[in-house]
């Protein structure tokens, strides 16, 4: 699906919506502007709603956002508010929780006609919010490789790969949408908010008070234990990630990586290091021909121009996973013949922190003949670095992932852990204190957190497809699985 397959489902929404007002109101009523409150108001519900079947989705973009923030803000004038995203950041489930609860209750107040002054400038300021974020999203496209976002005078042209944050989020992952496209698509709705702030005393109403604030209240409290379910209690009942159930990982990845090495170069974009604003686009045949014209010294190759892809790039592409001894071990994995599980953990719960700790302090002994003996063994109290294990987190393992796998096993059942945002004495010490019995990889954590909402989380995986997925939290009984798949 497009955006101008959904804006069209959106109108054809809006105008049966508007007819059923004009019914209702026998024809007393404003027709654009109640059609542009249904069009708005339908479009703000299934933005929302998308988003509320995966709100880690959008918690795992926000912090993306507020970790650019950070930096862009850091070096400037505003840099006050800095530590603001970091704190905003440690919260952005509850952040898009609230955000998502909020987009589909104004969707509802519009088509409604809810408390309509409040409501217009609500619209209005969650429209300018998201207008600075695909702004931002977009015009950092502009912005070279170590200049800053609000160092105007060294913008130079747009490049794609100079984009920071990909994609919006604006629809989560059932349309990904292009940032410029998206950002021209707030801009568009600036238009009605305004609209709706200086008119809001023409904008319909529909029912009475008593019934208006009972559907939005009832919405709002159902919206919340929805939100929650579809993370805090299971995995998101629909998926719209690439590694959905059924995915063949293995067929996906050869084929897109294949679709990608048969792109072609068309041109080059290069950038003068005297004067970052300087950026030539030269075709391929031209650089081959003067590519002499622009050396090294002078010249940087910012971006290659190339034809599309004949398979569009999704996430798999990405699916690179590194045993602890640093070699690519995904290929090996996915090629895995039988059932295997992945035990995926995106970020592990714990602290690295000073204790006392008890070491032996051994005293030697040195004879005539110069041979060493141990003369005394002391217990002896130090200070040292040690991981804390979160213990909620460790319960997670010990009462539900280690027993599965364990039980897995006997059945021959490989099991190996991805973790992500920890190197290889951490993940050591996890497994030697906490995990299961498994072989432990690491990988980079939004391909963890891409995999599977939830963490810890279980995968069940066939010659490389996809069977099963499970939060830790609605993980069944091995012997359950057992039979429903005939491992």
């Amino acid at each position: 699906m497009t955006l101008t397959t959904i804006l069209i489902y959106v109108a054809i929404a809006a105008v049966i919506l508007t007819a059923i007002v004009g019914f209702l109101k026998k024809g007393k009523v404003n027709w654009v502007l109640t059609f542009l409150q249904n069009y708005c108001g339908a479009l703000f519900i299934f933005s929302g709603w998308v988003k509320a079947i995966d709100p880690l989705g959008t918690a795992y973009k926000m912090e993306q956002y507020f970790g650019e923030f950070t930096s862009v803000f850091e070096p400037t004038w505003f840099s006050f508010l800095g530590p603001l995203f970091p704190f905003l950041s440690e919260y952005s489930v509850g952040f898009s929780v609230f955000m998502i609860i909020l987009e589909i209750a104004l969707g509802l107040m519009l088509i409604f006609g809810i408390r309509r002054l409040f409501t217009s400038w609500v619209f209005l300021g969650i429209v300018i919010f998201f207008t600075i974020l695909t702004g931002f999203t977009f015009l950092t496209g502009f912005v070279p490789e170590g200049v800053n976002f609000f160092n105007f005078g060294s913008w130079a042209a747009y490049t794609e790969s100079n984009m920071k944050v990909t994609d919006c989020g604006c629809f989560g992952d059932f349309v990904k949408l292009k940032p410029k496209t998206s950002f021209f698509k707030d801009v568009f709705l600036l238009i009605p908010a305004i609209i709706f702030v200086v008119a809001h005393k023409k904008m319909h109403q529909i029912f009475n008070k008593e019934i208006r604030t009972g559907v939005l209240a009832i919405s709002i409290i159902g919206l919340f234990i929805y939100s929650l379910s579809n993370y805090k209690w299971d995995i998101p009942h629909a998926d719209f990630r690439p590694f959905k159930i059924g995915a063949d990982i293995a067929t996906t990845k050869a084929k897109e990586m294949e679709a990608a090495g048969n792109v072609q170069i068309i041109a080059y974009k290069l950038q003068s290091k005297s004067d970052p604003g300087k950026v030539v686009e030269l075709s391929y045949d031209v650089y081959m021909k003067e590519f002499k014209k622009y050396p090294k010294a002078e010249w940087t190759v910012i971006d290659q121009v190339k034809t599309e892809p004949a398979i569009e790039p999704t996430k798999i592409s990405d699916f690179e996973i590194s045993s602890l001894d640093g070699y690519d071990a995904a290929d090996e994995l996915l090629s895995e013949e039988g059932y295997s599980l992945w035990i995926v953990c995106h970020k592990l719960k714990g602290v690295n922190e000073l204790n006392k700790v008890m070491v032996q302090d051994t005293t030697f002994d040195v004879d005539t003949a110069g041979v060493k003996t141990i003369a005394d063994i002391q217990e002896k109290e130090m200070e040292a670095y040690q991981m804390n294990w979160d213990e909620e987190y460790s319960e997670k393992f010990a009462t539900a992932i280690n027993p599965f796998v364990e039980a897995a096993k006997k059945d021959g059942v490989d099991a190996h852990v991805f973790i992500g945002k920890f190197g290889k004495d951490e993940v050591l010490d996890f497994k030697d204190k906490v995990g299961p019995d498994a072989t432990y990889y690491t990988a980079d954590d939004i391909l963890l957190k891409t995999i599977v909402r939830s963490n810890p989380g279980v995968v069940l995986v066939k010659n490389g497809v996809i069977v099963h997925k499970w939060h830790v939290k609605k993980l069944p009984p091995y012997l359950q699985v057992k039979s429903q798949f005939g491992i």
